[in-house]
């Protein structure tokens, strides 16, 4: 116990960490992107039936305050009111995850650019990764693979096509036995997560795009069928980094969403939070067409720093807080 006061990082890294941050701003400043801060206790928490929000009370108010797992409704609230381009370096916080590259507590950097898609924002994805690793690692130029081909390639199985039952078997034949009761994107996230991701972006970054329109969470989708969500997700040494969106701009369809994410929670016994009212006031409002990323920094500097674990590259892990 006598340690616990010492910080979990050490002082080159400290300083790596603050280079990178410099650089991320000159980045943004370059590109004449606005930086901003919004609110960490917000009235909303997540619907996604993923992700827990963490909350906490304050007087005079009856009903709880939900710490951010991301700044993007308030921020797509900035966009709505004219905002233009923004950015944010901030906290953010969601419960129950805590491992190798887990902590309830992270830095996120979330920024939205008006008139991007997808493909456009993975491109400057690509360009932001490489200038925050510059000097110490020089990239290949990224991959983009769609979220069915990086399935087939590295658990061989058809994401659009395999059976629930299918997806557990293609599960344990690369070693992850499961015994809950999941649904069938709760399967194909566990693959995703167990079997997938760590074999992405070994020799290159990796982009996985094209995610199942049951996945598309805040993104619109794209036309053709099957309908596919303009989602991306970005990879590297087996590490997710980044979550993208063409952002999805109809508050009827996110309603719909929100909905359906809350019955899933509901069903799953899971705490049900209030309908983010504000955000879909402010899609009806009118959200200009945009699109966003949000981007785990401490992963990205344990990477930087050749970290074996997120904790290496925080001042203060969970554990000594």
């Amino acid at each position: 116990m006598s340690g616990d006061w010492r910080p979990t990082a050490d002082a080159a890294t400290l300083a790596l960490r603050a280079s990178m941050l410099a650089r991320a701003r000159a980045f943004f400043a370059e590109r004449g992107v606005l930086e901003v801060e919004t609110p960490i206790a917000g009235a909303a928490g997540t619907s996604d039936p993923q992700i827990e929000s963490l909350t906490t009370r304050v007087a005079g108010f009856a009903a709880p305050f939900y710490l951010s797992t991301s700044p993007e409704s308030a921020m797509k609230r900035l966009l709505a009111a004219g905002s233009g381009d923004i950015y944010q370096i901030c906290k953010a916080f969601r419960d129950g995850e805590r491992g190798r590259w887990h902590n309830p507590e992270f830095t996120m950097i979330e920024w939205y650019r008006l008139g991007f898609d997808d493909a456009a924002l993975m491109s400057e994805v690509e360009t932001f990764l490489a200038r925050l690793l510059a000097p110490r690692r020089s990239l290949a130029a990224a991959e983009r693979l769609s979220y069915r081909a990086a399935l087939l390639r590295h658990a061989g199985v058809d994401a659009d096509e395999a059976t629930p039952r299918e997806l557990l078997q293609a599960a344990a034949a690369h070693g992850v036995d499961c015994s809950a009761d999941l649904d069938r994107d709760a399967r194909l996230d566990l693959l995703m997560g167990m079997v997938v991701g760590p074999r992405l972006g070994r020799e290159r970054p990796s982009f996985i795009c094209d995610y199942p329109a049951s996945q598309a969470s805040l993104a619109r989708l794209k036309p053709g069928a099957p309908r596919v969500a303009a989602r991306f997700e970005l990879y590297l040494d087996g590490i997710e980094l980044a979550n993208g969106f063409h952002e999805l701009n109809s508050a009827p369809l996110q309603r719909a969403r929100f909905a359906r994410d809350l019955a899933t929670r509901r069903a799953r016994r899971q705490a049900a939070p209030p309908m983010d009212e504000r955000l879909l006031a402010a899609l009806s409002a009118g959200l200009p067409d945009c699109a966003g990323v949000a981007l785990g920094f401490d992963r990205l500097a344990a990477i930087a720093a050749g970290a074996h674990a997120l904790d290496e590259a925080m001042a203060f892990a969970i554990d000594r807080a």
